[in-house]
């Protein structure tokens, strides 16, 4: 079960980095709405771009903290929960604009990681 748990916070790890810096100014089938970075899809969540930055922070420490859980346990319980309530936040954002359920995809991967991380 290690191997497993260190791929999900490897996993997690890249993909908050993906969406939060790799892919942030750019357009993907994901994003909420009609919405072409990340930016856009804040605010068609209704959320300002202060609560956008504060997520992002919050995402890319809790991805860095896993990471690092990996050589740190006491790390781990913290950080995977609080990404978990994240990542049902965005999956209520996603229901909130009426989203298909496949733009909730990513989040609810993510969500799922996070739950393998907790209980492996």
């Amino acid at each position: 079960m290690e191997v497993i748990s260190v791929a999900a916070k490897l996993i997690i790890a890249a993909g908050i980095v993906n969406v939060w810096i790799l892919r942030f100014s750019k357009a993907t089938a994901y994003r909420g709405g009609s919405a072409t970075s990340m930016k856009e899809e804040f605010a068609t969540y209704g959320l300002s771009e202060g609560v956008m930055k504060l997520v992002g922070i919050l995402k890319l420490l809790l991805a860095a903290l896993l990471v690092i859980g990996i050589w740190v346990d006491v790390l781990v319980v913290p950080a995977a929960t609080v990404m978990g309530v994240l990542m049902l936040g965005a999956l209520a954002m996603h229901f909130k604009v009426g989203d298909p359920p496949m733009k909730s995809l990513p989040a609810f991967l993510m969500l799922v990681l996070t739950l393998v991380v907790l209980f492996s």
